[in-house]
């Protein structure tokens, strides 16, 4: 009965799929009935005689899919999906809470400005310790200003810009970063 279970347990995972065909992979995996989340953001663009508020991914490349074990060949078996995003030579699990907070933060799109006293460097492990990204970890990778941050987390294999104020954020001592699977 166990062995049943953990076959039909879901658990959130990355793919990665050909260049630009991410909303084409979540519309396929949906037909399927594979529950999917394309992190989309609205962005104003211009073309020489108009302009127009589109949605582009957010991480351009990848999707993500709650499955169980069953499921696994299935999304693999989608037109334009590559492969899994693989963490230590399996595929990477990504946390319910990352899901969350990434679903969160799209709904968020202002930020108060503050000033903090603490200083961000490239390569610190940090924490989101307030607002809508709270409890994430990673790898800040550069700093614009006191608000403005890249932060890489290592379940996706991949970087987030994100502006948020300093004092959302919180150094960690290195051994401290948690490695989720």
């Amino acid at each position: 009965m166990k062995a049943e279970n953990s076959i039909l347990q879901k658990q959130w995972h990355v793919v990665y799929t050909r260049s630009r065909a991410e909303k084409k992979v979540q519309q396929e995996l949906s037909s399927k009935n594979i529950d999917s989340f394309l992190p989309l953001q609205k962005k104003l663009r211009q073309w020489k005689d108009r302009k127009k508020w589109i949605e582009i991914p957010l991480m351009s490349g990848y999707c993500f899919v709650n499955i169980s074990r069953k499921e696994y060949d299935i999304v693999l078996q989608t037109n334009n999906v590559v492969s899994y995003v693989r963490f230590e030579g399996k595929a990477a699990v990504i946390p319910n809470r990352q899901i969350d907070a990434l679903k969160q933060m799209l709904k968020q799109y202002d930020f108060e400005v503050n000033v903090t006293n603490e200083s961000f460097a490239p390569g610190k492990k940090v924490e989101v310790i307030d607002g809508p990204m709270i409890g994430l970890q990673g790898e800040l990778v550069k700093a614009w200003g006191k608000n403005k941050f890249i932060i890489r987390f290592n379940q996706i294999s991949s970087v987030v810009s994100v502006e948020i104020p300093a004092e959302h954020l919180s150094l960690l001592p290195e051994e401290q970063l948690q490695t989720e699977k």
